[in-house]
């Protein structure tokens, strides 16, 4: 996981106020933020994201965003 995506990934789930950080880390979902930061800013942006964007997409459903 890079640097800029393990950094918003921190601030997402600080401001979230929900502190599993270390918890999510071992689940699946590493691997679709993974595959998402290893996309070049011009794929995200067919999709519609920004980099800073993908914590929050891979998560939406569980923190209903």
């Amino acid at each position: 996981m890079s640097p800029q995506l393990r950094g918003a990934l921190d601030l997402f789930l600080a401001a979230a106020g929900q502190g599993f950080n270390s918890y999510i880390e071992k689940r699946a979902r590493v691997s679709q933020l993974a595959e998402l930061d290893a996309k070049s800013d011009e794929e995200l942006a067919r999709m519609g994201l920004r980099r800073d964007d993908i914590p929050r997409y891979v998560f939406r459903d569980l923190i209903g965003l």
